[in-house]
């Protein structure tokens, strides 16, 4: 269905479908394109309202009776990594990280298959060929790069895709050797974000949903300070323990009043 209001962009609601998260729950998304002049300004605008970027779509949870997909990002200024974390980034330091712009290459996609093969096999990805592997990765309208570390040999051990908002980076979607376990490539990618943005003075680190009760996400809890995009505002996840686990029945806005709610580039409801 699709709703626009005077002045907005059109926002569509897609179909129920089984929610990859949460076990019995069923997901619903509100989703805009991403097309024209002003993409980089609407996806900017956008991730800092909770919305994620999935190539030339900007997209945030919308459940029927469901709340449990939060919004995550950590900030970066106050952010100190813990013991653990630094010898994570010790155990990686002969990678060579090189930034580049986002044109996928056989390489990636070679690496991208084994990743899925022994991470997520049966994930919503796994059959994804060549073409569709491209078009992820280079059918970006806003301000992408393909971030790739190199061991010592020059084998290409992981990959980010990675948006740069006005106000952070956003880590689209990352893939890494999934044999080299020793180094525990998923977190370390996160810490070099960390310093990707320290580096070029940007506040956020965009993570994309961490969802309370979900074992996929609880990862996203480790890096602290934590923010949570929560009922229209950032909050610092102080306790996740704290955040009930599991769906949480509420009484959520109609579609029309949330796409309302949006706050556009130009500063207008």
């Amino acid at each position: 269905m699709r709703y626009t209001p005077p002045n907005l962009p059109q926002f569509y609601v897609t179909a129920p479908q089984p929610c990859p998260y949460l076990d019995g729950q069923i997901e619903r998304k509100l989703f805009t394109a991403l097309q024209g002049g002003d993409s980089q300004r609407l996806n900017d605008a956008l991730s800092a309202q909770g919305f994620r970027r999935s190539q030339n779509v900007l997209y945030r949870p919308s459940c029927v009776d469901c709340s449990a997909c939060l919004s995550a990002r950590i900030r970066v200024a106050d952010f100190a990594p813990s013991r653990s974390q630094r010898r994570i980034i010790r155990k990686n330091g002969d990678l060579e990280r090189a930034g580049t712009s986002p044109w996928a290459t056989e390489d990636q996609y070679m690496l991208f298959r084994r990743y899925l093969d022994r991470r997520h096999a049966d994930g919503g990805m796994a059959d994804m060929d060549m073409f569709e592997f491209a078009a992820m990765i280079e059918e970006t309208p806003v301000r992408s790069r393909v971030i790739e570390y190199t061991d010592a040999e020059g084998a290409l051990t992981a990959t980010c895709l990675t948006d740069v908002l006005n106000d952070g980076v956003s880590m689209v979607y990352s893939f890494f050797d999934p044999d080299a376990t020793s180094r525990s490539l998923g977190t370390y990618l996160i810490l070099d974000h960390i310093e990707i943005a320290r580096e070029a003075g940007l506040p956020y680190v965009y993570l994309g949903y961490w969802v309370p009760g979900s074992q996929k996400m609880a990862y996203k809890a480790r890096f602290r300070p934590l923010e949570i995009y929560l009922k229209g505002q950032w909050q610092d996840l102080t306790d996740p323990t704290n955040v009930a686990t599991g769906p949480q029945p509420v009484k959520m806005d109609r579609i029309q009043d949330q796409v309302a709610a949006i706050q556009l580039p130009d500063g207008n409801v």
